[in-house]
This record gives structure tokens, sequence and C-alpha cells, in this order.
């Protein structure tokens, strides 16, 4: 049986990293390695939601890949989201220290708050909590 407040709690913390990013984008978007590394964070809370509601044990990990494969084996609607969330995926922690400048393009941001945004939407939609 899913925990119910663990699962709560994991899209709660989403929906806060997503809001960070949309803040900062607004207010300092020229801090595109933190509006990354927000919406990374997003989904991948987003993602760990939907594993503990699906019932599947997962390592502690930021590999976004990981955790959709995970995923796959129980339900196929995330597929379209693949190649995206691997994109996303390089925004990780690696992206926040000065040894791994990345340099982002408007696209490439406005791409990650869109899909952290789409999958919160998805996910919280698919998960029936109590």
């Amino acid at each position: 049986m899913p925990d119910n407040e663990l699962i709560h709690a994991w899209l709660v913390k989403a929906g806060r990293d997503l809001e960070t990013a949309r803040i900062i984008f607004s207010e300092l978007p020229e801090y595109d390695d933190m509006i990354a590394f927000h919406c990374q964070q997003s989904i991948e809370k987003t993602l760990k939601a939907f594993l503990i509601y699906l019932d599947i044990d997962f390592k502690p990990v930021h590999d976004l890949g990981y955790l959709m494969n995970l995923i796959a084996t129980k339900v196929k609607f995330l597929e379209p989201y693949y190649e995206q969330v691997d994109q996303v995926s390089m925004y990780a922690v690696q992206i926040r220290y000065p040894d791994s400048i990345i340099n982002l393009s408007g696209s490439q941001v406005m791409g990650a708050l869109d899909l952290a945004d789409q999958l919160l939407k998805l996910i919280s939609e698919n998960v029936q909590i109590k």
C-alpha cells in the first residue's frame, strides 16, 4: 500500500522546486543554470512520488532516465517524454559546480520549465491519494 502522505510530500516539494524555477526565471533569467537545476529537481521529485505510488523501489539517485525506466515497468504513458527528460537529466547536481559550466539557450530553459510543469500536472492527475 503506497504511503499517501509521502507521495503528497514529494509532490509538494516538486511543486516548490518548479515555483522556485519560475521565480528565478521571472526575476533573474540569466541564472539559467539555477532555473534548469530546479526544473530537474522538480521532475526528479515528481517521478519519485509516482514510483512510490506505483509501489516501485528505487535507489536514491538523480538519474531521471533510471527513474523513467523503473516507471516504464508498470506504465507506458510517460514514454513520449523520454527524450526531453533525458536532456533535463544533465541539469542535475553537477550543473551547480563551477567546473561544469553549461550555457543554456532560452529555448532549453523554457523547455525545462514546460517539461517540469507538464510532468507535475500529468503525474498529479494520475496519482489517486486520499
